[in-house]
């Protein structure tokens, strides 16, 4: 929601300018003044908590030397600060138009107290300059310091302006690369003749100015000798810190405005050659919209425990959250990371009980389940698939092609064929059922692959030809056929359940009532896992009968064999104990994500009034809200408040329809007179495993998605991704140039003092 200027005749508002916006004071001596100065007769009444908490004035009306930046990232008053800049008389010229912010009109008495306070003020301060200047003349020691004490309202001088300029051009280039995914580096060094020089793409941008007419550059550039580059590597690398910690900082502040926050990590990549964790936060903005943003990448570490040390610190310390506020946190991660973040889970619970540990919404239950599993052939199958799909997904002709062979095959059930066809269009890999497609699809890709890499009217290029035979050796082999069908036949006991997880906000509820069963259902198996394994594997052979595909077991099968002539081992009993006992076991272990406080959350969810109507308004809130009874701002009325609740919706109107989502609820008009409600909303809202409604509002994974696909490993740089993935953000400028000058360089100091020579190659 965005903040509206309190002052008369002033229609700014936060979401149209880059200005500040400050509340009225909280002190009642100060919070006068600023009633007094905006002239407005509606506010006289109003508490001084009132108007702290709903009322804003813009940085229009302060002289410029009470404002300043204590923090590098926030434009804050100063102590005494008073508004004295109004625009009282403009709205003279149009009487008739209507004013929602009233200016109070003064008597003549009135005006002459106002005239008398304003003269008194003078002279107390000329009487307290004066004791200034006398003090100081007496002791010139204290002058200096008065100097040091008053430094940040000085005017600069020509100097410091031109190095402001220069700062603050070298800032607008970096963010542009930054936006427009421009790797610093430009062309290999192997790929430049002997003897020429060519500049980094950073330096080129530079250049570019230059010769585009920017005189600020151009006296620069002059005064630098022609083997030193023009802004070093260590300058780049400390503004693009200030970059990134600015434009993470905007939405930071937002998290902190918010309370209640969430973070969650996805799958660690690669970034530069260094192993990184992508880090994401929800929080609820003040339009009740649920957010999810990325905030940046965390260095991953090997050892668990320094791993989980180093999350918090950077969360805590250099990020500037209050973990008190977090109540959720989820990681998607793959097998050879999971149990290491199983523990920074653990570590982040002990000390904060109340920040769930929970599965994310934009990851399917079983492809969480299946990423996790501890298995190297699982891990293997897994990146197989995802290969295939994005194989097919290179250009539209793959698609096609992929197309016809299913439709050769499915004569006889067109209907089963569209849909596979449909799919196969589609991420179908992160799909609840994506081993059911795989199984039913698997004919088709091994023909069509196949076909593609024997193809002898030379339809398909040499790169595509030689990954499509790779491709096809891969799932022809015996060891990713069984994988897949015990991956489909377990998992098969949770697929509806993950797929409530996912569905509505009913489906959620009810989701947690048969978490019961589903485990029972996984016990069984495990009981009688040498029935039920016999059953798959005598699938998985089938089904590499019907591709023509040799039963080749692994080599270390083979040698286990050789060297134990006496041994029992049969390939069916090996494929038992190394893949289908390990994946039921670790599947019922993993099970445990879904946690007593994990159940209860979710049960509140009888909140939303669709689910209140599906369960009769016969609901019990209040039993399972006690753990959020410390975030609730008036906990004695919580049980008088949620009988409300069910009434308005026990005895709406019959053309009211029930709110369906939480996202629904918080943006009813009434809300706000259920405030316990509310924020039990919110908190639940911000919960990993709930779905963001409105996608709008999940730009931060489908942009990190993107910037992953888009950028090559090594042109990789987690600065410039932030930058990029939050291009929408606004930036400061001179924010930055201040930190910048305030943290690496003194009055004196000019930023080419650090350049470094450069040679030619």
């Amino acid at each position: 929601m965005p903040n509206f200027c309190a002052a008369p005749n002033c229609t700014r508002k936060s979401t149209q300018s880059d200005l500040a916006f400050f509340r009225f004071p909280r002190d009642p001596a100060r919070c006068q003044k600023w009633v007094e100065n905006c002239r407005r007769a509606d506010l006289e009444d109003k508490t001084p908590d009132q108007l702290n908490k709903h009322y804003r004035l813009c940085a229009k009306h302060f002289e410029t030397s009470m404002i300043c930046r204590t923090s590098p990232y926030r434009t804050v008053l100063r102590d005494n600060a008073i508004p004295t800049i109004f625009d009282l008389t403009s709205h003279l010229n149009n009487p008739h138009s209507r004013h929602r912010k009233r200016i109070k009109e003064l008597s003549e008495d009135e005006i002459r107290t106002l005239k008398q306070k304003k003269i008194d003020e003078t002279s107390e301060q000329e009487q307290k300059h004066k004791e200034i200047n006398n003090s100081n003349a007496q002791n010139p020691g204290a002058e200096e310091g008065g100097e040091e004490q008053d430094e940040d309202v000085l005017p600069l001088t020509l100097e410091e302006k031109e190095n402001k300029e220069y700062l603050k051009s070298l800032f607008e280039i970096l963010i542009l690369m930054g936006k427009q995914n421009i790797p610093l580096d430009g062309h290999e060094a192997d790929d430049i003749p002997e003897g020429l020089f060519t500049p980094d793409n950073f330096q080129a941008l530079l250049e570019c100015r230059i010769n585009a007419g920017e005189e600020v550059l151009r006296k620069r550039f002059e005064t630098t000798a022609v083997n030193t580059l023009f802004c070093s590597k260590t300058q780049q690398k400390q503004m693009l810190e200030i970059c990134e910690s600015c434009v993470r900082e905007e939405t930071l502040r937002e998290v902190r405005d918010s309370h209640f926050f969430s973070i969650i990590t996805d799958d660690v990549v690669d970034i530069a050659g260094e192993e990184h964790l992508p880090v994401l936060v929800r929080f609820v903005d003040e339009a009740h919209n649920l957010r999810e943003e990325f905030v940046g990448f965390l260095p991953y570490e090997a050892d668990a425990e320094i791993l989980a040390v180093k999350f918090h610190t950077t969360i805590t310390e250099k990020w500037g959250l209050n973990m008190e506020y977090c109540r959720g946190q989820a990681y998607i991660v793959s097998s050879g990371f999971s149990s290491k973040m199983k523990v920074v889970a653990s570590r982040l619970l002990e000390k904060y009980p109340q920040a769930i540990y929970t599965l994310c919404s934009s990851c399917a239950l079983n492809m969480w389940l299946a990423k996790s599993v501890p298995v190297m052939g699982v891990s293997v199958a897994l990146g197989t698939i995802e290969e295939v799909c994005s194989f097919f997904h290179r250009s539209p002709q793959l698609l096609l092609e992929l197309d016809s062979v299913i439709s050769v095959l499915f004569q006889n059930n067109e209907e089963r064929g569209k849909e596979l066809k449909e799919i196969c269009h589609s991420q179908w890999t992160g799909r609840h059922d994506a081993f059911e497609i795989l199984v039913d699809l698997l004919q088709a890709l091994v023909l069509c692959l196949d076909g593609i890499n024997s193809d002898t009217n030379i339809r398909w290029n040499n790169c595509i030809a030689g990954r499509a035979f790779v491709l096809c050796s891969a799932v022809t082999d015996f060891d990713f056929i069984v994988t897949i069908v015990v991956l489909k036949n377990v998992l098969s006991f949770t697929r509806a359940f993950g797929k409530n997880l996912q569905g509505q906000t009913s489906d959620v509820f009810f989701a947690a009532s048969s978490l019961t069963a589903v485990l029972h259902s996984l016990n069984e198996v495990m009981e009688n896992i040498e029935v039920y394994h016999e059953f798959w594997f005598e699938e998985a052979t089938n089904l590499a009968t019907k591709l023509d595909i040799q039963m080749k077991l692994p080599g270390k099968f083979r040698r286990a064999q050789h060297s134990n002539l006496d041994s029992q081992l049969t390939s069916e009993s090996y494929y038992k104990e190394t893949l289908s006992v390990p994946t039921v076991e670790h599947i019922i272990q993993e099970e445990d994500i879904f946690s007593e406080q994990h159940l209860k959350a979710l049960k509140c969810l009888s909140l939303v009034p669709s689910v209140m109507g599906q369960l009769k308004f016969n609901t019990s809130e209040e039993h399972h809200a006690d753990m959020y009874r410390s975030d609730l701002p008036n906990p004695d009325t919580l049980s008088a408040e949620l009988h409300c609740w069910r009434i308005k919706w026990k005895h709406r109107g019959k053309d009211i329809e029930l709110p369906s989502t939480i996202y629904e609820a918080l943006h009813l008009p009434d809300i706000k007179f259920f405030p316990n409600v509310y924020a039990l909303l919110k908190v639940l809202c911000i919960l990993p495993v709930m779905k963001v409604e409105n996608e709008r509002y999940e730009n931060g994974r489908k942009r990190l998605k993107a910037y992953l696909r888009n950028t090559l490993t090594d042109q990789r740089s987690s600065n410039l991704a932030l930058l990029n993935i939050n291009f929408d953000i606004k930036h400061d400028l001179d924010l930055m140039v201040d930190t910048y000058i305030k943290l690496y360089t003194s009055k004196s100091e000019l930023p080419t003092d650090n350049a470094e020579p450069i040679e030619n190659t």
